[in-house]
């Protein structure tokens, strides 16, 4: 037996038990509909939520920067990584989320992973959410503080683990928190949460990559939407959803940037983000500071989509934002309804399973955008309903 046959076991294991992925390539850019191997679907997974992904504002101003700074920035920040246009991003990101200064990373997990762990070292705790993301659970790791879990948006459970954490005498406390959970779409109440870390001295860091370009004024995130300003001192956003490009930054007062640039180990030791990225990211925010159409149309269509789901007795779990979870349970029967739905009725819905999701929570997550038309909603609503009888789902 060879030393890597396990993998092939591992493998033929995560097959039968429908928690095998199967990855498709898109043939034409991130859209409505988008080709995969030929064939035309609608796409209802991408977190494109706002259609920018191949918007021509965005693609002109990622074009412009690579024919100005080239298509790569060449180093890391630090060194000779640092162009006018990171610069430029950072204040504009930073008056954007009302923040008095912010700093760009490579992507929201490096975020995440640099910023965590720099904020938080020996001495320290951290109490966090239950479902937070694979990112901020990697940054918990990754820091030297000792790590508390409290229960998926329960305040009581959260005061309780800050008062067990404050028994071993912490330098400091930091509550780390998803803003929108990414499987469920449901929110953290970060007006709560905020009052909860007044009270005990605590550093408040919240994840909004789903938040971003969704939630608050014009698409500004979680903290706007609650009016919890003053009440977070940690802002991490991705660029890489709503905003439709790649990269993420953190964002919040005057010396967090500045001391970020000094110990965040992602900024001081891995290449800065592309010239072109960044350009066009920088687009993204001005769409969003000119106009909240987009945003409007995005909770427009989420709110048809869902209503219409659960008018036909679809599960939809506790979800307050566009993500879209049509629960299952069973892997196997999660793999069945999405390979159905893009085999027979020309559906691009990927299965979510264990270890994304818990077991017995398996479902496929419907990622309503800006840019589908009510044509296309009901065409998925149809084929789904055709889909789940057949399956024997409602």
């Amino acid at each position: 037996m060879g030393k890597m046959d396990f993998l092939k076991e591992e493998l033929n294991r995560l097959k039968a038990e429908g928690r095998y992925v199967n990855i498709r390539a898109l043939n034409t850019p991130q859209g409505a509909w988008v080709e995969i191997g030929g064939k035309r679907v609608l796409n209802l997974c991408s977190n494109n939520y706002l259609g920018l992904a191949n918007d021509e504002r965005l693609k002109k101003a990622a074009e412009e920067a690579i024919d100005r700074y080239g298509v790569g920035a060449g180093a890391v920040r630090t060194i000779a990584g640092t162009m006018e246009l990171h610069e430029e991003f950072e204040r504009r990101i930073a008056e954007f989320k009302k923040c008095k200064s912010a700093i760009l990373f490579q992507s929201g997990f490096n975020a995440n992973l640099g910023s965590i762990s720099a904020l938080a070292d020996e001495g320290d705790a951290i109490v966090s959410e239950e479902l937070n993301h694979a990112s901020l659970i990697d940054g918990c790791r990754l820091s030297k503080a000792k790590r508390y879990v409290y229960k998926h948006l329960d305040m009581q459970s959260l005061e309780s683990t800050i008062k067990e954490a404050l028994e071993e005498k912490p330098r400091r406390i930091m509550i780390a928190t998803d803003g929108v959970f990414s499987m469920d779409g449901d929110i953290a109440p970060m007006d709560e949460i905020g009052e909860i870390a007044e009270k005990y001295g605590c550093i408040v860091y919240v994840d909004d990559a789903h938040g971003e370009g969704v939630l608050g004024d014009h698409g500004r995130g979680i903290v706007d939407h609650f009016n919890a300003y003053g009440k977070v001192d940690v802002e991490m956003g991705t660029l890489s959803k709503a905003f439709g490009v790649m990269g993420g930054y953190v964002a919040g007062d005057e010396d967090l940037a500045e001391y970020l640039k000094q110990r965040a180990r992602p900024f001081l030791f891995s290449s800065a983000l592309n010239p072109g990225d960044v350009a066009a990211a920088l687009e993204s925010v001005k769409i969003l500071e000119e106009s909240d159409s987009l945003v409007k149309k995005l909770w427009s269509n989420t709110e048809y989509l869902k209503q219409k789901l659960k008018d036909l007795g679809f599960n939809l779990g506790t979800s307050k934002t566009p993500i879209t979870p049509v629960m299952v349970g069973e892997e196997v029967k999660a793999t069945e309804l999405s390979k159905t739905l893009f085999e027979e009725e020309n559906i691009f819905a990927q299965a979510i399973v264990y270890p994304t999701v818990p077991r017995g929570k398996a479902r496929i997550r419907l990622q309503p955008s800006a840019i589908h038309s009510k044509e296309d909603l009901d065409y998925a609503i149809d084929s789904i309903e055709r889909v789940g009888n057949k399956l024997k789902l409602i």
